[in-house]
């Protein structure tokens, strides 16, 4: 894994002031202590690759840097050493504070600094490799094995060390190994944090592998001396790569001790990939002033970019690296801006331009992955740069920063540093850096965020982070409200409607689905020249951050908005448009606080009844309710009538938002009652909302229609329904069709009922209806034509049975018909035990329908009344309807006589006479029957009398009977014998 290499933060006067009070350490003792190192082991090399950035191996790396370090030597080309050029100062890329160098780490330091004077000569050759062949590998093998080893018991007590000699024959002679040893004792590097330990005798350091305090001996193994990861011959290891195998062992083992609790970190961003040599180029310190130069072999692939410790002035030619991850420009001659060529490296996570000239970042384009960046040491004079979406830790100590103006938008900076700068002497600075940030900010100069200054960044209106990043000048909390708006207002003033000035921008504290309102008034001058009203125009928008891109909330376009639970943790902005006539002016903001969730309890805000206050008229009540995090739910909603100086009383099943004027509601006022409920159950406070008084409308009838048959002789009545207050006399008039002419004649005025007459027949009806109500106003007429009358159908009517009502009796029943003149009417006649006629109940047919109107009453009818039922008919077959006539009196028996008496049958020998006659009076009972015969003579006495049965048969003798039949028989034969033309001519 890849990390950039840390310099200590030291400056040069802290070295030459210990310098003057070194004492000698001989080689001998450098390498009698490296004799005590242990050997790397297989668990350290795993350490080697473990990712950047990982918090549960803060201190385990921390320590492997500070092993590797100790053993790790400065490059120095021939020519430096040659011109007797002074050691290299340990500089610290993330702008951590200098700690004081011991007096101790100095003099190691000068006495190194003689050593290698001394063997100058010895590693002159192996610094002469050429530039050509440092360009094409960065990473140059080392023939020989390693053999460097690390003591961990060293490591815990900051000894220094150096690496065997028999290791290093090739690259490097064994003084120059011991001077280097004695060099870097107490050095604490930090591999992927940067530590401020109590206990530390040395200045921090970056994270890249550069050695702190260059030093002045040479380092035989060409550029590769200064990689963090060197190769080693056969074992494709590195002499780095060893010395943190061992390292990280010792870092393990140090995790619990007090100086690792007491240190603070910078956590780098983590860079999950295994180095190889072909994603990664080490350059650091080789003098190089062009990215375009030959041999220097920049192509997409690297992913791990060293070029710290050069002479770059320009970026031209970094745009190749479009795959890079770590990029350290630290210590070049960079001032910007200049920066452009960045914006194809999208994948750049790591930055690292401390120690440069930079006086402005401008010019850095926004680089989507960027995590860490580190601008320490140069002469920038503010932070303003574009936006980065996924910075996460910003170094930016020893400038020159005065102002926050400029300031970027961080949506997840977690860390920032900006100690050494003159901004520090500005009251509340880590306060005004929680509003520029926001909630994310954990650490603030390498300390955790106060709780005071926490405390007071609440205080602060929202739109200070706007003001701060435009150059509003921070004050105190309980002035800033009225010093942001002061400094909107200049702002704006020079673009507001002429004689207009703004009084006031601002927004009510918002609540999860609540009203929220904002406040914007534009007052006139005292003398305005135009009577044209000032409109405004709203667009409600929401973002994450203060100083984040808002984005428009679609239809929000009112002076109120109701924020929604997404919404919740955010805040809202206002734009104000002016407009003045035809012309729109430069809009005006406001900022709100964060969105806080709802109490759950919903409240009503506003009750309105729509519609007019009219008989008849159908009106809403409508509640505007703020759920406040509830889930809306039906609310309970009545109606309530009040009188004049009454109490309201509640009108009866008027329980919906919906009601209809009724005729009950006139002169009377009308209260609508709400209570919001949220489907969870909770209930708010109900509210009332009072009405006018009710009007009654204007008098009118709908619905006319006339009632009844039209049919002669029926009686007819027009209707309507009546609206309007209560009715009066209102007027009702019939009419006539005259077929003529087509108009209506009057006929009948104030009556709603009429009874037609034969007169109407055939001709159409109008019936007027002429609304009036109560006071006497009149509405307009309604009428209604009729279809043509229809002439009656038959009808019979006094019908009544004349006659005696006694056995054997004959009556007659009469009526008068109308309706057309009668035909063929029918009568039947029936027989009842009551005196009174229901229908045809309990009615005995004595006879069918016939023609006949008169009857005979017969003998069963005795005892009962007498019933007639009568159905009229004209002539052309139409039927009516029957009518029904009782006689007044039951029907009474005769006394016992014959209506009449005869004789029947053949009157001959041996035929038989029958007497037949009519029996009255009653049931017969046993008559007496008497035949006589009568002879004629002359002598009357001679006349004999014959007593017998009711029926005397006298027999014939058989002889004359069967003679009879014979003769009969003999002329039908003779008959058919006789010819046709005989009976022709007989007939003729």
């Amino acid at each position: 894994m890849e990390e950039p290499v840390v310099p200590s933060g030291e400056e040069v006067e802290t070295k030459s002031q210990a310098s003057d009070r070194q004492t000698p350490i001989t080689s001998k003792e450098g390498t009698k202590r490296v004799t005590k190192t242990t050997k790397p082991t297989i668990s350290a090399t795993s350490n080697l690759l473990a990712p950047i950035g990982s918090t549960g191996k803060r201190t385990e790396l921390k320590s492997s840097q500070r092993s590797s370090l100790n053993v790790t030597k400065t490059h120095v080309t021939a020519s430096s050493s040659d011109s007797n050029s002074v050691p290299v100062i340990r500089r610290n890329s993330t702008g951590g504070l200098p700690e004081k160098q011991p007096v101790s780490a100095s003099k190691r330091q000068n006495s190194v600094t003689m050593v290698a004077g001394k063997k100058t000569t010895a590693v002159t050759e192996p610094v002469r490799r050429s530039l050509p062949e440092i360009r094409r590998s960065s990473l140059p093998s080392v023939p020989t094995k390693s053999t460097v080893q690390t003591s961990v018991s060293e490591t815990r007590k900051l000894v220094p060390m150096s690496p065997g000699n028999k290791s290093l024959r090739i690259s490097t002679t064994s003084d120059i190994n011991k001077s280097d040893a004695i060099k870097k004792a107490s050095v604490k590097p930090a591999l992927n944090v940067y530590s401020a330990s109590k206990r530390s005798t040395s200045s921090s350091l970056d994270s890249t592998h550069s050695s702190g305090s260059r030093k002045s001996s040479s380092k035989v193994s060409s550029p590769s001396a200064q990689s963090p990861s060197v190769s080693s011959g056969s074992r494709t290891g590195s002499l780095s790569t060893s010395l943190d195998r061992n390292s990280s062992l010792s870092g393990r083992r140090k995790a619990g001790t007090p100086e690792s609790r007491d240190s603070r970190f910078i956590v780098l961003p983590q860079v999950d990939i295994k180095a190889s040599d072909d994603v990664r180029l080490d350059l650091r310190g080789h003098r190089v002033r062009s990215l375009n130069a030959s041999g220097l072999n920049l192509s997409s692939n690297l992913e791990f970019v060293y070029l710290r410790d050069n002479l770059l002035s320009t970026l031209e030619g970094i745009e190749i690296l479009t795959r890079v991850k770590v990029l350290d420009l630290s210590f070049n001659e960079f001032k910007g801006p200049g920066f452009e060529p960045l914006e194809n490296c999208k994948a750049l996570q790591q930055l690292y331009l401390a120690g440069n000239q930079i006086t402005s970042l401008a010019s850095l384009p926004q680089l989507p992955n960027l995590e860490f960046l580190s601008v320490a040491q140069n002469k920038l004079k503010s932070l303003a740069m574009a936006s980065q979406p996924h910075l996460q830790v910003l170094a930016a100590s020893k400038n020159k920063i005065t102002t926050l103006k400029g300031f970027p938008y961080l949506p997840v900076l977690e860390h920032l540093r900006v100690e050494e700068n003159p901004i520090l002497k500005m009251p509340h600075l880590e306060a005004a850096s929680i509003l520029l940030v926001g909630p994310t900010l954990k650490k603030f100069n390498d300390r955790d965020i106060s709780r005071e200054e926490l405390t007071i960044a609440k205080r602060y209106p929202a739109c200070t982070a706007l003001c701060l990043r435009d150059g509003w000048e921070f004050c105190r909390p309980d002035s800033a409200g009225d010093s942001t708006f002061h400094f909107l207002f200049e702002q704006w003033k020079d673009h507001f409607p002429r004689d207009y000035l703004l009084k006031d921008a601002s927004i009510d504290q918002p609540f999860e689905e609540d009203a929220c309102h904002c406040h914007f008034s534009f007052v006139q001058d005292d003398n305005p020249s135009a009577d044209t009203p000032l409109v405004l125009t709203y667009q409600w928008f929401v973002g994450e951050r203060a100083l984040s891109k808002f984005a428009a909330i679609p239809d929000a376009t009112g002076e109120v908005y109701w924020p929604k639970h997404e919404d919740i943790g955010k805040f809202l902005k206002v734009v104000c448009t002016p407009i003045l006539g035809e012309t729109e002016y430069p809009a005006v903001f406001a900022i709100s606080a964060l969105v806080l969730r709802g109490s759950g309890i919903p409240k009503v805000i506003s009750l309105e009844v729509h519609g007019e206050l009219v008989e008849g008229n159908t009106i809403k009540g409508c509640a505007q309710v703020a759920w406040c995090g509830g889930t809306p739910g039906k609310g309970v909603a009545s109606w309530l009538r009040r009188r004049w100086n009454s109490s309201p009383v509640v009108i009866a099943g008027a329980e919906d938002e919906e009601y209809r004027l009724a005729i009950d509601d006139i002169d009377a006022s009308l209260v609508f009652m709400y209570t919001p409920v949220t489907e969870e159950g909770a209930k708010g406070e109900p509210q009332y909302k009072y009405t006018d008084f009710v009007k009654a409308a204007s008098p009118s009838v709908s619905n006319v229609r006339i009632l009844g048959d039209l049919v002669e002789g029926n009686s007819i009545k027009g209707v309507g329904d009546y609206f309007g207050g209560r009715e009066g006399p209102s007027k009702f008039d019939w009419l006539r069709e005259n077929k003529d002419t087509g108009d209506f004649v009057l006929l009948i005025a104030g009556a709603s009922e009429y009874t037609l007459t034969k007169d109407d027949v055939g001709h159409r009806l109008a019936f007027v209806y002429l609304p009036i109500n109560f006071e006497g106003k009149e509405g307009e007429a309604v009428s209604i034509v009729s279809a043509a009358v229809k002439q009656a159908p038959p009808k019979v009517a006094n019908v009544k049975i004349i006659g005696d009502f006694k056995e054997n009796s004959k009556v007659t029943v009469t009526g008068t018909v109308t309706g057309g003149t009668e035909g063929s009417s029918r009568v039947q006649w029936f027989k009842t035990s009551y005196a009174v006629l229901n229908g045809e109940y309990g009615l005995e047919a004595l006879s069918t329908s016939k023609i006949a109107k008169a009857f005979r009453i017969p003998l069963g009818a005795v005892g009962y009344y007498i019933v007639a039922k009568y159905t009229p008919m004209t002539l052309d077959g139409v039927s009516g309807e029957p009518a029904y006539a009782i006689s007044d009196r039951v029907v009474e028996t005769l006394p016992p006589s014959l209506n009449f008496l005869s004789i029947t049958g053949d009157y001959a020998e041996g035929g038989i006479l029958t007497a037949s006659y009519g029996y009255v009076g009653g049931h017969e009972g046993k008559s007496v029957y008497s035949w006589y015969i009568h002879e004629v003579c002359t002598h009357s006495n001679l006349c004999e009398a014959w007593h017998g049965n009711i029926f005397i048969n006298f027999y014939l003798s058989i002889v004359l009977k069967w003679l009879c039949t014979f003769l009969l028989k003999v002329i039908s034969k003779l008959i058919s014998h006789i010819p046709d033309s005989i009976l022709i001519y007989m007939s003729n």
